[in-house]
């Protein structure tokens, strides 16, 4: 599973990002992820794919593409960028692409209607990665998730989930068979987020949520129950072959032997 690992870089410019590569470099780790988020997207987003293919191609790349921060005036011209995208990508086997609506859905421009317009494009040979939030119906409401996710797969263009994080195992399994039952027929990788728990990462999200993150009160309010958690939620991404992927902050020598630490157990 460490081998595997994916890690997911924060970063404000490319001065931060070159220093986080470096650690990365310096302590092997080889698998990065790159959000579109906060102040990573429009010209900081594509900075970071040119100063990363031209600077650090050792590095096995997933790059989040958010139809919702990349938007640029019209639905038309932002296809038109995300093609362009593709196309690159297409050429640089070094990094792979994660598709993600966004925050807020642009209206007629979301990752089910651009992946039918992709699907439509001649000579373009693409596979692509999606994510799905198994705790929407359950505690946000929200009930389209798998609806959505069946026009996704039905594209024939995925082939990757990334699983949002949550603390809520029984919720977690019930929609992997779900998936699994969609997609028999298709070769799927499948990664999960994981979050490090620590006292600073408490009173940061207690301070301001994650949007479609559910972390119970349980763990909010025990270190010790967060860590326990932690430690079950490892096994079943070990058992159900889920790559996971570090979304805190990892760069330094201590929290990433924190991070070690969880997947030796």
């Amino acid at each position: 599973m460490i081998d595997n690992l994916r890690f997911e870089l924060s970063f404000k410019n490319i001065s931060q990002l070159e220093n986080k590569l470096n650690f990365c470099k310096f302590n092997k780790i080889k698998n990065i992820n790159i959000p579109c988020k906060g102040p990573i997207k429009k010209a900081l987003f594509n900075s970071t794919i040119k100063y990363i293919s031209k600077n650090f191609k050792e590095f096995n790349v997933t790059y989040h593409y958010s139809l919702y921060h990349q938007y640029s005036k019209n639905k038309e011209k932002s296809y038109d960028d995300f093609l362009d995208f593709l196309k690159n990508s297409n050429s640089n086997r070094n990094y792979e692409i994660l598709l993600v609506s966004g925050s807020s859905k642009k209206k007629n421009f979301d990752s089910i209607n651009v992946l039918s317009n992709i699907k439509k494009e001649k000579n373009l040979k693409v596979k692509l990665g999606i994510a799905y939030n198994p705790y929407l119906k359950k505690y946000y409401n929200v009930s389209s998730e798998r609806e959505r996710f069946e026009r996704k797969i039905s594209s024939g263009l995925i082939n990757s989930i990334w699983f949002q994080y949550g603390t809520d195992i029984k919720v977690l399994q019930n929609e992997l068979i779900y998936l699994k039952k969609l997609a028999k027929y298709e070769k799927i990788n499948l990664f999960g987020s994981l979050l490090i728990p620590s006292k600073q990462f408490i009173a940061r999200f207690r301070f301001r949520p994650w949007k479609g993150v559910y972390i119970s009160e349980k763990c909010l309010n025990s270190l010790n129950c967060f860590y326990d958690f932690t430690i079950d939620l490892v096994g079943f991404y070990k058992n159900n072959n889920i790559t996971p992927v570090i979304e805190t902050d990892f760069a330094s020598s201590e929290k990433l032997n924190s991070v070690y630490n969880f997947l030796a157990n």
